[in-house]
């Protein structure tokens, strides 16, 4: 949640890139952030905050609690494990903890996605329970869930690559580096640049699918996507999601880090 703070305003300029389809096909990250700063003020940055706050701590609180506990599980009992489990763990924690998480991530997208709509198609949420309350009222219970199969497809690709990815790249700079916050910050960005370029096309399929208003499937916006704006519209906004990405890689792990000390500290 602390991490997010920091990096709210880049999710949400990748937020809307994604969801320019073929319009916004030659938009750069620096256009789209000054429409916003015109049209809604430095603030605007911060729209759907509180829901990108209660993702954080439904999906990405479950999704690292499953792992490490599924780490420690291993390492008792088995020793350490190898990079293609700590894959494979990543993938069940981000199952696990994307379930949990997918009506706050649905809430998000539509907070963050408000900007760009019409004045008079605008949902205009006020917080993220308002969100999730008009929607189970409004669209029934089951709309909390669009897109949880995208959701969860994501979240097993951005697990599998971020936590395995920071664990073995962990495990690989200790003997030279040491422990500290260099070796976190180091493997937090290794971590961070792989899980964005892996990512990305599920991100954006997820996003549009969450952002419709009447349930489409996955893979129809998938072909949707590169029939429409080629290929290489899977990887838009690639640099405000590394420029997310990165940081909040960095920022998660080093608050985790510092976190686990001071638990074990006074325990």
């Amino acid at each position: 949640m602390l991490a997010t703070c920091v990096v709210q305003p880049m999710d949400l300029v990748k937020t809307r890139m994604q969801l320019m389809g073929p319009a916004g096909k030659n938009a750069s990250t620096g256009g789209v952030i000054r429409d916003i700063l015109k049209a809604e003020g430095l603030f605007g940055f911060y729209t759907g905050l509180s829901a990108g706050l209660f993702r954080q701590a439904t999906y990405t609180t479950g999704r690292m609690g499953v792992f490490n506990s599924l780490f420690e599980y291993y390492k008792k009992n088995y020793g350490v494990p190898s990079f293609p489990m700590k894959i494979w763990m990543g993938v069940v924690a981000g199952g696990m903890g994307a379930f949990v998480g997918t009506p706050a991530e649905v809430a998000l997208i539509r907070m963050t996605a408000d900007g760009r709509l019409p004045p008079d198609k605008r949902r205009n949420y006020k917080n993220v329970f308002n969100a999730l309350g008009r929607m189970a009222r409004e669209e029934g219970i089951t709309s909390l869930w669009r897109g949880a199969t995208a959701t969860i497809t994501r979240a097993m690709v951005v697990n599998a690559a971020q936590l395995g990815t920071y664990a073995q790249s962990r495990e690989a700079l200790l003997p030279s580096m040491g422990e500290g916050i260099s070796l976190h910050f180091c493997a937090s960005m290794i971590s961070g640049f792989i899980t964005s370029a892996c990512s990305l096309p599920v991100d954006i399929v997820k996003t549009r699918v969450q952002n419709a208003a009447k349930g489409t499937g996955q893979v129809a916006v998938l072909m949707g996507v590169i029939k429409n704006e080629g290929v290489l519209a899977l990887w838009s906004g690639f640099l405000p999601t590394y420029a997310k990405i990165g940081p909040h890689t960095v920022l998660t792990f080093l608050f985790m880090e510092q976190l686990n000390s001071l638990y074990f500290k006074m325990a």
